[in-house]
């Protein structure tokens, strides 16, 4: 049996976490037009988590305070979005050239800066499962909170600054709390596919409907599916499960894509009849 394994129980436990925060974080990200941002912190983090590995910490903190500095870096010098891709790129290329100086510097296993690249969520232990679950559950409350002057912010910056909104400080709030998704998101589909769940979800969830908390909650269904679907047949057939992961998350996203087109001619074609 699967869960007989406490290795596969901590998966599904920290992977369930991991979605729920992705799926819901994604599809604000989507919403703002934010997948850069998303990209470059990642990328980001994985400076963060190669340092912290050189010092013999665990690569999650690396992670959470590199990606914090880039966000509040970015979120604060990159309000008006004519700047946001120039700060972005500045801070990115930056911190890239850190992470190749600590990878440079590890004489450790080199397992280490795969499972950074590539995540390695079989490998996570009871204290990382504690850890990503109350990161999850602070992500989830901040975004609550935060909910209603960001999505006016979001659809309408102009308006919502007209309102009174302050928009620079919830460009901030947002990109820490969009720091805080990515840092245990990586744990289990890597630096590298981060996309997988906290983009491709949300545009999935996107396709299908324009309400805002329906779309979340579509956006976490799918954010779920790909990582217990993808924990499971990594299980059963012994290809990573960030493979697995980010194929079935694309794979919604193409059927999903292929529903809406064939509805759109569907519609399309009953009004050329009537």
């Amino acid at each position: 049996m699967m869960f007989s394994y406490a290795f596969m129980q901590h998966a599904f436990l920290a992977g369930t976490a991991v979605a729920l925060v992705a799926g819901a974080v994604g599809w604000m990200v989507v919403l703002r037009r934010s997948a850069f941002a998303a990209h470059a912190l990642s990328h980001i983090g994985f400076a963060g988590a190669a340092g912290a590995s050189l010092l013999g910490v665990l690569p999650l903190w690396g992670l959470l305070a590199f990606c914090l500095g880039g966000a509040g870096f970015i979120g604060a010098l990159g309000e008006r979005s004519d700047d946001r891709d120039s700060v972005i790129g500045i801070v990115l290329a930056m911190a890239l050239g850190f992470g190749v100086l600590f990878i440079s510097l590890y004489s450790g296993n080199a397992s280490t800066a795969y499972s950074i690249l590539f995540g390695e969520i079989l490998g996570v232990s009871m204290g990382d499962v504690g850890v990503t679950i109350g990161v999850s559950l602070l992500s989830l409350v901040a975004l609550a909170t935060l909910w209603r002057p960001l999505l006016f912010a979001s659809v309408d910056r102009s308006v919502a600054k007209a309102r009174g909104v302050k928009v620079g400080l919830v460009s901030v709030a947002f990109m820490v709390l969009l720091a805080f998704a990515i840092a245990i998101s990586v744990q289990v589909v890597g630096v590298l596919l981060i996309f997988a769940l906290l983009v491709t979800p949300a545009a999935t969830a996107q396709l299908l409907t324009a309400r805002p908390l329906m779309g979340v909650a579509a956006s976490i269904g799918f954010a779920l599916l790909a990582v217990e679907a993808g924990l499971t047949l990594g299980y059963q057939f012994g290809y990573p499960v960030s493979f697995w992961i980010t194929l079935i998350a694309t794979t919604n996203y193409a059927l999903s894509r292929l529903y809406v087109h064939l509805r759109i001619r569907h519609s399309a074609n009953s009004r050329r009849v009537n």
